[in-house]
This record gives structure tokens, C-alpha cells and sequence, in this order.
């Protein structure tokens, strides 16, 4: 298993996985936007994407977006997505894409990573907590959805 900076040659299967993604969070599939919306991002160097190769077939992927911290004057990163394809999971993909995403946060000097799950994603939450990620307790996060 190798995990590497996803580039143009990923984007059919990095669409496939992203597609499933959605699917997995009660979205409706479609290739077709999942496509164009992961193109703009490599395009635009806007995110960074990190896949999971297994022998020439992608079988995962975690995606970083840039922010930064006022009061630290530093870069954060939000880890936004985190994907591995059934037949995958629980042989340690998951881990090794959040290593890598994690070790390009430090190579980019940033103050932290953050990231959210749904509140009944156990297993999700049993990985960030072994990878030393601690629950907020101090802040409430609020959302204004259009």
C-alpha cells in the first residue's frame, strides 16, 4: 500500500472513490460533478489530496483544505474527507492517509489539524482518538447553511 499526493493521472479513480464518498454521506451519485469539482481542486491547487494505491487501484483518499489561525498567525489544515473503500477498511488505509496528511501539515509548519464527524461515526471517531486528536470541550462550532 502506498499513499502519494493525488495528481491530474488520479482523477478517474480518486471521482470514483470521491462518488462513493458521497454516496456514503446520503448523497445522490453523480460521476459527472464529482469529476469536475475534483479537477477545479487539483487545478486550482486549492486542496490537497492524498490517495491510497493498492498495486495501480486507488481504494482511498483523505483531502486537506487550507486555513489559518488568527491568533496563532499560523496555517491550519481542515481534514475534510476521509474515504477508504469497503473491502479496505480495517487494514490500517485509513491510518496511513491521516499520517500523511497529518506529516504534510507539519512539513507546512501549521499550528494544527481539525477535523469533524458525524456524531454516530464511532468508528471514525475511535480512529482520530487513537491518532491523539481530542474532542472540543472548549468551544461550540456553529454552521449557516443556505
Amino acid at each position: 500500500m502506498q499513499v502519494i499526493l493525488a495528481a491530474d493521472e488520479h482523477l478517474e479513480g480518486l471521482t470514483v472513490l470521491f462518488d462513493q464518498y458521497r454516496v456514503f454521506y446520503q448523497q445522490t451519485s453523480d460521476l459527472e460533478s464529482a469529476k469536475k469539482f475534483l479537477d477545479e481542486r487539483l487545478q486550482n491547487r486549492d486542496s490537497v489530496i492524498f490517495v491510497a494505491n493498492d498495486q495501480g487501484d486507488l481504494v482511498g483518499f483523505t483531502q486537506l483544505y487550507p486555513s489559518f489561525s488568527s491568533v496563532s498567525m499560523k496555517r491550519v489544515w481542515i481534514l475534510n474527507d476521509l474515504f477508504v473503500q469497503e473491502v479496505h477498511r480495517n487494514k490500517g488505509v485509513a491510518r496511513l492517509l491521516m499520517e500523511a496528511a497529518e506529516n504534510y501539515a507539519k512539513q507546512s509548519k501549521a499550528v494544527r489539524v481539525v477535523l469533524s464527524t458525524q456524531i454516530l461515526n464511532s468508528a471514525a471517531q475511535e480512529l482520530y482518538e487513537s491518532r491523539g486528536y481530542l474532542k472540543d470541550e472548549e468551544f461550540y462550532h456553529y454552521a449557516l447553511r443556505f
